[in-house]
């Protein structure tokens, strides 16, 4: 994988964790393989490529690789807005993360406690989305600017798909943290948007 690659599986992640969101928020429904593959990559807290994070197979990223075409495109028929906005906010939110050490320490040692819970029930498990949607609610959503998640009120006021949003959301800014280590950064999205495309056509064909 060339870097450019390795940058937009992360940023792809980033709008995976999107896409989702806003399926749950429109239909209450999403595949436990896509939640489960975005909730293991906040477990991964070594170094490793991006691929190996979200499980050594990007099959599961491809709808946000489909949502980050349509954002860079500028087609008006395939850009996904939703998705768009909460992926931009998650990127925002991390910035604001990265300056808070105290509460990337309390994230670090709760994803530990986590971690246990991950290996006694599994990681799309109730509990363990209750702890992960709790961990998010408890630092990120203290901060002044908020992702509000526009949907149907029917899905939205369910517990446990509130818990599912709020545990993608960490993952995506997780995925954001990601992409910005491997040198992402939010202006690329608008000056090197062909050279984003052309690396990643092929990741969207290869199956």
């Amino acid at each position: 994988m060339t870097p450019v690659q390795e940058q937009l599986v992360a940023l792809g992640a980033v709008f995976e964790a999107a896409t989702l969101v806003d399926r749950i928020a429109r239909t209450g429904q999403i595949s436990n393989a896509a939640l489960g593959c975005m909730l293991g990559s906040l477990l991964v807290r070594e170094e490793k490529p991006p691929l190996e994070i979200y499980g050594g197979d990007d099959i599961n990223l491809r709808d946000g690789y489909r949502a980050l075409v349509g954002a860079l495109e500028r087609d008006t028929s395939s850009l996904q807005r939703e998705p768009l906005r909460y992926a931009l906010a998650m990127i925002g939110l991390e910035r604001q993360l990265d300056k808070r050490s105290d509460l990337l320490q309390v994230i670090g040692s709760r994803l530990d406690q986590i971690q246990q819970q991950v290996e006694h029930f599994g990681p799309t498990h109730e509990n363990v989305v209750a702890s992960f949607g709790g961990l998010y609610q408890d630092t990120l959503s203290t901060f002044r600017q908020r992702i509000q998640v526009q949907g149907d009120m029917r899905h939205l006021q369910q517990t446990d798909n509130a818990a599912k949003i709020r545990a993608l959301l960490l993952a995506g800014i997780r995925a954001a943290r990601l992409w910005r280590q491997l040198g992402g950064h939010r202006w690329q999205m608008i000056f090197s948007r062909r050279k984003m495309l052309d690396a990643l056509y092929p990741l969207l064909r290869t199956e």
